[in-house]
């Protein structure tokens, strides 16, 4: 990795009196796959549309790939890849024509369109299904299309909301699968997601969103250190309480102290773990915003 090819300073977004990201620094780092980590409301998404012009902050500057964002048709967009959480394909047509479409935006020549489709297909499995109407697919293979349709101009940088929601285990595994192979091919990836086991596969680097601001951000083994490397679960009063240590001795010792007959699990901690410490064990309404983009 070297320098952050994304930088974003004090950006905040505010949708009438609702403030849905609240002044946070994001550096993006060269070659990394960086995690936004949050619940539901947490304003992961919002982020993600600022950082890629489809929505402007209300104050805060941002800079994609050494330039200053200046507006939703900034040059800087050739530089960008986007999958949206809801996959933007048009079902009646078929996963060619999706794919063409797409580069036609990025005014690329047929020829140049050609060459890319054949490789990008192949790479990711989509040769057999060219002529199939997008409608015709499930939800893994839509996301294998948008992915293509996504870097069909060779964007320096890959942002995926929420890539696997909706998806089965082995669609899951197989998006992982094309993230990492992509990453390894020099491609930047940033990634908004609400499961943990996701951000611990995948990411170099997490930020812990909650409430509209970064309440922790390191590598997964950091962010496990920061609040300890043990964990012990307990039953306290009939419900689940959680005690963390830096040595495995003095979680043992706290172990020996509890009554006998209250079950208890000693692991390490997980990035569950510190999510949960920070942002809270108990579901908390989020209010719902409505706005136009």
């Amino acid at each position: 990795m070297s320098g952050a090819i994304v930088r974003a300073r004090g950006i905040t977004k505010r949708f009438g009196d609702h403030v849905a990201v609240d002044g946070i620094d994001v550096d993006i780092m060269e070659g990394e796959i960086m995690g936004f980590l949050g619940p539901n409301g947490a304003g992961k998404t919002t982020t993600m549309r600022m950082l890629t012009t489809l929505s402007q902050p209300t104050s805060g500057e941002i800079e994609v790939d050494g330039r200053r964002i200046s507006g939703s048709s900034d040059p800087v967009k050739e530089s960008i890849g986007i999958i949206q959480q809801h996959t933007a394909l048009d079902r009646d047509v078929s996963v060619l024509e999706n794919i063409r479409y797409h580069a036609m935006l990025h005014r690329m020549s047929r020829r140049e369109a050609d060459e890319r489709i054949a490789e990008l297909t192949e790479l990711m499995g989509l040769t057999p299904y060219l002529d199939r109407l997008a409608i015709n697919l499930s939800g893994g293979w839509k996301r294998r299309v948008a992915i293509v349709c996504a870097i069909i101009h060779r964007p320096r940088i890959l942002f995926l909301d929420e890539p696997t929601a909706g998806l089965d285990t082995q669609s899951r595994h197989m998006l992982w699968d094309l993230i990492r192979q992509l990453n390894s091919e020099g491609t930047t990836i940033f990634i908004t997601t609400h499961y943990m086991d996701e951000a611990e596969e995948l990411c170099d680097r997490v930020a812990i969103i909650d409430h509209g601001r970064i309440v922790r951000e390191g590598t997964p083994a950091e962010l496990c250190r920061s609040i300890g490397q043990w964990a012990v679960e307990y039953r306290s009063e009939g419900r689940k309480s959680y005690r963390y240590f830096t040595e495995r001795d003095d979680a043992r010792s706290f172990l020996d102290s509890l009554p006998p007959d209250v079950p208890t699990v000693s692991r390490a901690t997980n990035l569950e773990d510190v999510f949960l410490e920070l942002t809270g064990r108990e579901t908390v309404a989020t209010e719902e915003v409505s706005y136009k983009i």
